[in-house]
């Protein structure tokens, strides 16, 4: 549909002049237009949804003598075409009859009554449990030098509501991959817009929206408060001003009252350990390599018996913290539990409780299904029982923990009186508040249920009174109740019956009787529904003023039920609490891959880790597959678990709090931003050289591979010798140049480590075990056998190496194994080489020259 078919509306019928009035309010949303019951699409809306959803192009009418595109999905089965769309990143505008058809004159009035946006969705069927599904606005400062971000998330779900400010473009890179926003919000002017392209539901929105002075004023209105001081915002001007463009957003799409959102919070840097978007990447906590969940540190970890509970462990896997009070704390209860064999009794008076932090969210915006209602009540008659079960010891930490579990005993009371034990999915069609809620509706409930009684008594009467056996009474929607009798006894029917409907074979009849109780029934019935869907609006009413206690009590449950998991999952899988200390350093015993142990069916072999002031780096040798990779993850892994309160996967821990980690492990290209695999390595590793400090994790695998040997030696040896020398990171810098282990010899922080590999008839058997010192060979040739090289090349391969390491070798590093020499690129006694040598190129004429060039070929 063009803009100028869009506006000229005067070739339509007034219904479809209806329509394209809405559409031009929503010109770049999908509008869905209830039609009985369908919700309809036109034109450019329709071919878009048939190719988005794979249904059925049809035409309706026309405009401008063409068919007018057409194409629908019926309402009872919305949700998971909506679940589809929102997906994909879309956006859908849903518009419904809100006139009343009886006293309408021409079309039913219509208007958008909701915006059904990836970001804003609430609905249980349009969400993933165990995931976030979160609204991101980012937004930039104007100067050019030293520019820095501002960025807003919202959780529809929750109500929580963040900023923060990245301070480079590498830490909002690094934001976004944490948050993986649903859908995403970013002004025209955006100069980075490279950062957002690989998500979906991109909104670009005007430069306007993100005006500060507005988003004072709208978000002071939302909290009801003077300012934003109070919140600790005041000054966070960028983040302030993408939180606004995001509220105002999100009050269009939902078009009502958001209570939930009560608050802002500002996250910082300095509150947690920082992540940039490589390591979450190579660390795979929440999302493997490939893009999956399978065999994610998260897949280990999560065994939470409530979906919010599992949401909460994923954000703090994403944003390990930097206060030892707080992990302590945690880790406190995780004892506790553990000491006291709480987690099995605990895990089961959780689960019954479900997402009380996701109804919660319903039910302040209004949306709660009936069934929400009774998980909330279901979830509260838990309460009591949780609590008991927590106050029942001595523990100061999970005393704490049952005080926060308090019973509303308010809410589960007027739920318990209010909602049928198993209530239908909607209120629709009734049949929802419990019977003694209300005498009225109880009255009218005994009406519409008695109606099949009395019909059941005028059949059999009226059967006796006329003779007629074959006589029924009925009912359907169109023609009300009747008395059916058979064409055949049609001429015993009594006069004061009067004819209704005439069948092929039946006649239908009605009574003054049948009438009258029509009447009184049908009546009834409507009322009955009208008072159902009141009461029922009421206890939303009732609710929302305890909003706030609910939705502490769901962070408090979501909380406990992490830590459970957490205890469970220490108990299950051996793991130790860890000593965190405020002095600097790593010393891991027996540490183990969380998930790689999981996963192989061979014994696991444990590892040590011993990083200090005086060994701040080690540098890793050793053969592929020999597990190297695997015992730096590990490291990393196991110090980020300690800065979410958890247990590990050692026989001890202690760790010294670390502002960041990071890691260049694998190899990558990025062709579609015109980066090579090599660029990649250099990019990751510009950023770690750049930022890490000397409390940080630093994680390096194979610097230099990508390059010629020189150059790539060169550089990984100048890496090294910055973050031993300079830095001063804890480092685990793995690499194949055999070179690298000289600097042993020169940096006292620095040491030698291998994992070694024994030979045996061209075979080779992987240890796993970390030695002290360097490698002693490097294996290629037997991994590459492994790996299935043609033997012919393999042999070839040693036949080159054993003539290889026959040259003579460096004398900087003559006492190390030949195997490890830079070799020269071209063999130095070959007789070509001999005659270049000795030949001065200046003094040849031409003729002497071309001579000289066919004594070469002919040598050759």
């Amino acid at each position: 549909m063009t803009s100028k078919t869009a506006q000229d509306f005067s070739n339509h019928t007034p219904m479809m002049r209806q329509y394209l009035t809405i559409k031009a309010e929503f010109p770049n949303i999908l509008v869905f237009y209830r039609m009985g019951d369908f919700y309809e699409l036109f034109f450019d809306d329709a071919k878009r949804a048939a190719d988005l959803l794979d249904i059925s192009l049809t035409a309706r009418g026309k405009s401008g003598g063409n068919a007018i595109p057409m194409a629908g999905v019926p309402y009872h089965a919305v949700e998971s075409y909506l679940s589809k769309l929102v997906q994909l990143g879309e956006s859908v505008a849903i518009c419904e009859q809100v006139g009343d058809p009886a006293t309408s004159k021409g079309p039913v009035e219509r208007k958008v009554v909701k915006i059904v946006t990836p970001g804003t969705v609430s609905d249980e069927a349009l969400l993933t449990d165990r995931q976030d599904n979160l609204i991101v606005a980012i937004v930039e400062s104007n100067k050019k030098q030293n520019q820095q971000f501002g960025l807003a998330y919202l959780d529809m779900t929750s109500g929580r509501f963040v900023i923060t400010e990245p301070s480079t473009i590498e830490q909002l890179q690094a934001e976004l991959q944490r948050l993986s926003p649903a859908e995403l919000l970013y002004p025209e002017s955006f100069s980075t817009a490279g950062v957002v392209e690989q998500y979906k539901g991109l909104r670009r929105r005007p430069d306007w929206e993100f005006d500060l002075e507005t988003a004072y004023s709208l978000l002071s209105k939302q909290f009801d408060t003077k300012d934003l001081s109070g919140f600790g915002v005041q000054e966070k001007t960028l983040g302030v001003s993408a939180a606004g463009c995001l509220f105002q957003y999100v009050k269009d799409s939902q078009r009502t009252a958001l209570p939930h959102i009560r608050s802002i919070i500002s996250e910082s840097a300095v509150q947690g350990v920082i992540l940039d978007a490589a390591t979450r990447r190579n660390l795979e906590l929440t999302q493997n390599l490939q893009g999956n969940h399978e065999n994610t540190l998260a897949s280990i970890l999560d065994q939470t018996s409530t979906p919010m509970g599992s949401r909460l462990l994923k954000r703090w896997l994403h944003f390990p913290l930097r206060d030892i009070a707080t992990l302590t704390a945690r880790q406190n209860v995780i004892s506790e539990l553990l000491d006291q064999e709480l987690y099995p009794e605990l895990s089961d008076n959780l689960k019954p409780i479900g997402d009380v932090e996701r109804i919660v969210a319903r039910i302040a915006l209004r949306s709660a299904r009936p069934r929400d209602f009774a998980r909330l009540r279901n979830a509260l008659q838990q309460l009591p029982a949780l609590q008991q079960l927590l106050s029942d010891n001595n523990s100061a930490e999970l005393m704490a923990l049952a005080q926060k579990c308090q019973p509303l005993t308010e809410i589960q009371t007027l739920l318990e009186r209010a909602i049928i034990e198993n209530p239908p999915v909607l209120i629709r069609d009734g049949g929802v508040i419990a019977p003694g809620y209300h005498a009225e509706l109880d009255h009218l409930r005994d009406l519409t249920d008695g109606a099949t009684e009395f019909l059941t008594e005028i059949e059999q009467r009226e059967k006796a009174r006329t003779g007629i056996q074959t006589l029924k009474v009925g009912y359907n929607k169109v023609h009300g109740f009747y008395i059916e009798i058979s064409r055949a006894s049609s001429h015993q029917v009594p006069a004061e019956y009067i004819r209704r409907q005439t069948l092929k074979n039946n006649e239908r009849f009605i009574t003054e009787e049948l009438k009258q109780h029509e009447e009184t029934v049908l009546g009834a019935q409507s009322k009955f529904l009208a008072l159902e869907k009141r009461l029922y609006d009421q206890l939303f009413d009732q609710i929302l003023p305890e909003l706030a206690k609910l939705q502490a009590l769901a962070e408090t449950l979501a909380e406990l039920d992490v830590l459970n998991n957490f205890a469970e999952r220490a108990d299950s899988l051996n793991y130790v609490k860890p000593e965190l200390i405020n002095e600097s350093g790593i010393n891991i015993e027996a540490g183990r891959h969380p998930v790689v142990e999981q996963m192989t069916t061979e014994a696991f072999i444990a590892n040590p880790v011993a990083l200090n002031q005086q060994r701040k780096m080690l540098i890793i040798t050793g053969p592929n597959m020999g597990g190297k990779s695997t015992y730096m993850r590990q490291t990393a892994l196991i110090v980020l678990l300690a800065h979410i309160g958890c247990y590990v996967p050692a026989s001890a821990a202690k760790i010294g709090l670390v502002d960041r980690i990071f890691t260049r492990i694998g190899a990558s290209d990025d062709l579609a931003s015109g980066r090579s695999t090599f660029m990649v390595e250099m990019t990751e590793t510009a950023n770690i050289l750049h930022n890490a400090t000397d409390k940080s994790l630093v994680l390096l695998d194979e610097i230099g591979r990508g390059t010629s040997t020189y150059d790539g030696l060169s550089l990984a040896w100048a890496c090294a010798e910055m973050l031993a020398m300079q830095t001063k990171a804890f480092t685990l810098f793995a690499s194949h140049y055999f070179e690298l282990t000289l600097l042993a010899e020169q940096i006292e922080q620095l040491a030698n480590v291998h994992l070694d590999a024994v030979e045996h008839d061209d075979n080779i058997i992987f240890m796993h075990a970390v030695q002290e010192g360097a490698a002693s060979k490097s294996f290629g040739l037997q991994v590459a056998q492994l790996a299935g090289v043609p033997k012919a090349v393999i042999a070839r391969a040693k036949q080159r190496l054993s003539e290889l390491e026959t040259q003579q070798a460096p004398s900087n590093i003559s006492d190390q194994p030949d195997l490890f020499q830079q070799l020269p690129l071209i063999d130095q006694t070959h007789p070509v080489v001999e005659q270049l040598s000795t030949t001065d190129i200046d003094d040849l004429s031409p003729k002497q020259a071309l001579d000289l060039l066919y004594q070469l070929k002919e040598k050759l």
